[in-house]
């Protein structure tokens, strides 16, 4: 065979698959051009609400896919650092020797977190007395009094007046900041705390025996299924959480009514106990369509302080 045959028989086999590279690599090239061109122009065209793809110059430093939530545009836009976003403290608390030994070390430990630097969303302070009078401490600690519950209606929880108590400090008091921190006396601050809720994201504690799914039966009896799925229960109590005024309002009162519905009903109170009415408070928050932002390094609970870590900022 001459070298002119070999070579075309040698070669004659590549012409196809030459142009099939050829006709690959093209389409490829068109489909990159097309989504480069496109992304160019649908950024440019994007407007001020954030819509689409976002383009490049003031409006391009939001995210390049999916638009990001009002309130994180904000944290990280121009002068957003050192802004301060002030929550008031509020704990409720008895006349009982022992919750006014508790609101002493309580308030000692936030006054001094407050005065460091890091405390700057620290705001106001108010012990919120549901005794119905005042006691000792008015002088000592900030304190708003309002009236306990009618007598026998608490069937011997005291903690049911928290939500009655915080209904009636709502509604008569006046507050200068925009978000609170529900708290309790035997809470101690151990760092400065942020506010670590964003706009109406309320921020909260998940406590390990708060459990709605384990006890959907219950749940259901006040937060039917027409209403959502029972993920939509939070689980955490009302403290500590930190939560827009304006939403505490709202939930307040339901709160307190789900409270005295969950202590009349016997299955109810025999499975919840003590912590009756924190399921109330992530039920009542459910029915207003509220869920929190579940942050674990809130609070160190004392008999889990072997695993203390310093990124915690409240214990109990």
């Amino acid at each position: 065979m001459s070298a002119p045959a070999r070579k075309s028989a040698a070669g004659g086999g590549r012409g196809p698959v030459a142009a099939l590279v050829l006709v690959t690599a093209g389409v490829f090239a068109f489909l990159i051009s097309y989504s480069v061109l496109a992304m160019v122009l649908r950024g440019g065209g994007g407007g001020g609400d954030g819509g689409g793809i976002a383009g490049v110059g003031a409006e391009g430093r939001r995210d390049p896919v999916v638009r990001m939530p009002e309130w994180m545009r904000k944290a990280g836009g121009p002068g957003a650092r050192g802004r301060r976003r002030p929550f008031h403290v509020a704990l409720t608390a008895t006349d009982a020797a022992y919750s006014r030994w508790q609101c002493r070390i309580m308030y000692y430990w936030y006054k001094q977190m407050q005065a460091r630097p890091e405390g700057a969303d620290m705001g106001g302070f108010t012990r919120v007395l549901h005794s119905g009078k005042p006691d000792g401490l008015m002088d000592e600690i900030p304190t708003f009094v309002v009236d306990p519950l009618p007598a026998g209606k608490d069937h011997g929880y005291v903690v049911l007046n928290r939500p009655w108590a915080f209904v009636q400090w709502l509604q008569k008091s006046k507050i200068e900041e925009e978000y609170i921190l529900m708290a309790e006396p035997d809470h101690i601050f151990v760092k400065p705390l942020p506010n670590l809720a964003y706009d109406n994201d309320p921020a909260a504690f998940p406590f390990f025996y708060i459990t709605p799914s384990e006890h959907e039966k219950i749940i259901r009896k006040y937060y039917p299924e027409e209403r959502g799925p029972i993920t939509n229960v939070d689980p955490i109590g009302n403290s500590p959480v930190i939560i827009k005024k304006t939403l505490l309002e709202k939930i307040a009162p339901t709160w307190m009514n789900v409270s005295l519905q969950m202590k009349e009903d016997q299955e109810t109170d025999k499975a919840f106990g003590w912590v009756l009415e924190m399921y109330a408070y992530a039920v009542a928050s459910a029915l207003h369509g509220v869920q929190h932002i579940l942050r674990k390094d809130f609070m160190i609970q004392v008999f889990k302080l072997l695993l203390f870590s310093s990124e915690n900022m409240l214990t109990r």
